[in-house]
């Protein structure tokens, strides 16, 4: 394949998971107006899955994607961000990331 032919490509599918992203956002919208549970799982894990893609199409690899998530969750957990203060949500998440 030529060198053109490829960043063509490469670009048209950066293009198409920016656009699987939006629509993973409307389908979870949807199932959240619609209280499906299950679609709204299903919404969740295709919107984490395309995002995750999207990132390693950036050049961004599945580990520092996850060391960013990390670092941000602490930085929010010192801050005292108010889903940690209400419910402990994040604190939560960064111990569920720390045991993948």
């Amino acid at each position: 394949m030529s060198k053109e032919l490829d960043v063509a490509k490469r670009a048209k599918v950066i293009e198409w998971l920016k656009t699987e992203v939006l629509d993973q956002v409307s389908r979870l919208f949807r199932a959240i107006w619609e209280g499906s549970t299950s679609r709204i799982g299903d919404s969740l894990a295709s919107l984490i899955m395309s995002t995750y893609i999207l990132g390693r199409r950036m050049g961004i690899t599945y580990s520092d994607l996850d060391q960013q998530l990390l670092a941000k969750l602490r930085k929010h957990r010192q801050e005292g961000h108010q889903l940690e203060d209400w419910y402990q949500d994040i604190s939560a998440l960064e111990e569920h990331m720390r045991k993948r």
